[in-house]
């Protein structure tokens, strides 16, 4: 049995169009998830016109350089997942399992620092809700922004689920890398057929791209 016809579904006709459907798919997936964050965003910019100075003071809360060290490891970590697929496209299994465990490493770095960043917050009491308590930042903000402190706390609500739930893509990304480097190792994929790999990797590259954004929306707006 060939190489195609070990992962050729029998609803499709031949690879080629095997292929293209599951392109199709996962930039449709894509798509519903641009206009999932896209929602977000644009609640995250509608406030922030609205309440510029508890926003900014807000902002200067967060470390930007936890911020800015988990942005270059997110970008490492998409170079990471493109030489897999080019490893892939070439069919050297042993080079695709390595820049996967590379990529999942730093996925899972980013993880961890947004693991202290987070501890840092309950510790500060600057989670929304009940023990919510702001310390004011810059005391002129104060003086723009009377209720500040309100406004603060809805800016740390979009920080939380906008962060959130780009850590909850990658918590779901680096088990499906894992999968993908276990089966790998056991050489299911080749130059000829390897497209789950080229499929993770654009949800990776999606997934990077939105911190690219979030980074300097929540992180740098205080410093401006």
């Amino acid at each position: 049995m060939s190489a195609h016809g070990a992962v050729l579904r029998h609803h499709f006709a031949n690879p080629e169009q095997q292929k293209e459907a599951s392109v199709l798919g996962m930039w449709v997936f894509i798509a519903q998830e641009i206009l999932f964050f896209g929602g977000l965003f644009a609640t995250y910019l509608v406030y922030r016109s609205m309440y510029p100075y508890a926003f900014a003071d807000a902002a200067g809360h967060l470390d930007w350089k936890l911020g800015a060290a988990n942005t270059v490891v997110l970008i490492f970590s998409s170079f990471t997942m493109a030489m897999a697929v080019h490893s892939a496209a070439h069919g050297k299994s042993r080079a695709i399992v390595g820049w996967l465990l590379a990529t999942i490493l730093l996925g899972s770095v980013f993880l961890g620092v947004k693991v202290v960043e987070y501890g840092d917050k309950f510790e500060h009491h600057l989670v929304p809700g009940k023990s919510f308590h702001y310390t004011v930042h810059h005391e002129a903000n104060l003086a723009a922004d009377p209720d500040l402190a309100k406004h603060a706390q809805l800016y740390y609500g979009l920080y939380f689920g906008m962060t959130g739930l780009h850590a909850l893509h990658m918590i779901i990304g680096v088990p499906i890398l894992a999968l993908l480097a276990w089966l790998a190792h056991r050489g299911r994929y080749s130059a000829l057929w390897h497209t789950p790999v080229e499929m993770v990797g654009l949800y990776w590259h999606f997934v990077d791209i939105v911190w690219i954004f979030l980074f300097p929306l929540l992180y740098l707006i205080g410093h401006h």
